[in-house]
């Protein structure tokens, strides 16, 4: 007869993990919202930029947005795999929590400067804070599996 173990898993790191998720979603709307009408309007074919591999050509109002989007898919894996693993080995309290949760107020700063303003020097400030966050959070994590 087997026996199961029942193992119950803080959420304290899942909680930023789905925020950022959330975060990704608003953005991925936001791209839509802007570059649909961007691409009426401009009366783009895109039968025809398929066949000939042209580029959109949109305004930069519009491009920003989906440049952030596609930002949302890069270093944030970095940071889900951090919270799962932190997660995962019971490491979910703390100093790691508060990175965790600042590293997504860092990135929904950095989206709606981008998507605005897009001050790159700021943004490129903001990015680092991000990265130190994540360096935290992984320093914690090794710190934690020795």
């Amino acid at each position: 007869m087997s026996s199961l173990t029942s193992v119950v898993l803080s959420t304290a790191l899942i909680e930023p993990l789905l925020a950022l998720v959330s975060w990704t979603f608003v953005m991925w709307l936001w791209m839509y919202v802007t570059r649909i009408p961007a691409m009426k309007a401009a009366a783009i074919d895109l039968d025809e930029v398929a066949r000939t591999g042209e580029s959109l050509r949109l305004p930069a109002t519009v491009t920003r947005v989906a440049d952030n989007y596609n930002h949302l898919h890069e270093q944030p894996v970095i940071f889900y795999a951090l919270a799962l693993a932190g997660t995962l080995i019971g490491q979910s309290e703390g100093l790691i929590v508060y990175c965790a949760w600042a590293y997504v107020g860092i990135r929904i700063v950095h989206s709606l400067l981008q998507a605005t303003v897009n001050k790159i020097i700021v943004r490129f400030m903001l990015f680092n804070l991000g990265t130190l966050a994540l360096i935290v959070m992984l320093g914690v994590l090794v710190n934690a599996s020795l």
